[in-house]
C-alpha cells in the first residue's frame, strides 16, 4: 500500500516527540508544482474523516483517500545530503518529477 523507510520513521519519530502536540505525520498531494501535483508533509493532531491511517511502530501516518490514490505503492524516505535533509517520496506512479522531486505527473 504504502511504505516508510527506517529512516523517515526515525526522524518522524524524533520530530513528534520535539512537538508534543502533534501525534501524527500527514501526507497529502496538492495541484500544482512545476509537474502538476506536489507532495505536503506536515505533522498534526486531527484525524479527517477521509484520513488512513498507516501504523509504523511508534509512528502514525495520514494520508486522505484522495492522495492515497497517487502514492500508492509509494516509499517515503529521509534523506541528508550536500543540499540539506528532506522527506522524499519514491512514487511507481509518476510519470515524470521535478529535478528536487517534490513535484510529480501521473
Amino acid at each position: 500500500m504504502f511504505d516508510v523507510s527506517k529512516s523517515a520513521l526515525d526522524r518522524i519519530e524524533s520530530v513528534c516527540k520535539e512537538k508534543e502536540s502533534d501525534n501524527f505525520f500527514r501526507i497529502s498531494v496538492d495541484g500544482g508544482g512545476c509537474q502538476g501535483f506536489s507532495y505536503k508533509f506536515t505533522f498534526d493532531n486531527k484525524v479527517n474523516k477521509d484520513d488512513k491511517i498507516l501504523n509504523f511502530d511508534k509512528v502514525k501516518v495520514l494520508i486522505d483517500e484522495t492522495s492515497l490514490g497517487f502514492v500508492q505503492g509509494s516509499k517515503l524516505d529521509f534523506v541528508e545530503d550536500m543540499i540539506g535533509s528532506y522527506f522524499k517520496i519514491s512514487n511507481p506512479n509518476a510519470t515524470s518529477t521535478c529535478g528536487c522531486g517534490t513535484s510529480f505527473s501521473v
